[in-house]
């Protein structure tokens, strides 16, 4: 099972920068950066619902779930 972040598509499709978001929400653009590469091993809530807020979305806009299994 694998976990995509879409920040990317989200900032995109708000015409927001990186810089912005984090200037917005309050984290650092590294903290950020480790969360749009897919490199963080968790999220807290609050940062996800801070996000979510300031991209006037819902977690399932940024995070996808991918059941990597094979079929039988």
């Amino acid at each position: 099972m694998t976990i995509y972040v879409k920040l990317d598509r989200m900032l995109q499709r708000r015409g927001m920068s990186l810089t912005e978001l984090s200037e917005t929400v309050g984290i650092t653009i590294a903290n950020l950066s480790i969360l749009k590469t897919g490199k963080a091993k968790a999220v807290r809530f609050s940062t996800l619902e801070a996000i979510c807020k300031a991209l006037d979305c819902q977690p399932g806009d940024i995070l996808e779930y991918v059941d990597d299994k094979p079929p039988r």
